[in-house]
C-alpha cells in the first residue's frame, strides 16, 4: 500500500529519509540564511553611493562563512532537500563575498 505511506506526515521537511539529522539541518539552514544575508548586504553596498566600510567586511565575512560551512555540509549531507538548500546558500554567499571583495573586502 503505497498510499498508506504517503498519508503519514514527515517529522521535518529536510529529513526525507525519515532519520533525524539535527546538526546537518542546522548547518543547512545556517548556510542558506547566512548566504542570503551576505547577498543582501552585497547588493546594498553595490548600490549605495557611500557605504560604511563595516558593511564591506560584514558582506565578505558572512559570504566566506556561508561558503565554508556549505562546503562541509554538502560533503556530509544525507538528503536531496538538504543539498538543494546548501547549494542555494553557497551561491548566494559567493555573490555576497564577491561584491564585498569588490568594494574592499577585509581591508577597510
Amino acid at each position: 500500500m503505497a498510499s498508506a505511506d504517503q498519508d503519514q506526515p514527515r517529522s521535518h521537511i529536510l529529513n526525507s529519509d525519515e532519520q533525524p539529522h539535527t546538526v546537518l539541518n542546522v548547518m543547512t539552514i545556517f548556510t542558506l540564511v547566512d548566504g542570503l544575508v551576505s547577498f543582501a548586504i552585497g547588493l546594498f553596498i553595490r548600490n549605495a553611493a557611500t557605504a560604511a566600510s563595516a558593511w564591506h567586511i560584514i558582506a565578505t565575512a558572512t559570504g566566506l562563512a556561508a561558503i565554508l560551512v556549505g562546503l562541509y555540509a554538502q560533503m556530509i549531507s544525507a538528503t536531496r532537500e538538504q543539498r538543494v538548500l546548501i547549494v542555494a546558500g553557497m551561491i548566494a554567499g559567493f555573490v555576497g563575498l564577491a561584491l564585498g571583495l569588490s568594494k574592499g573586502g577585509f581591508i577597510a
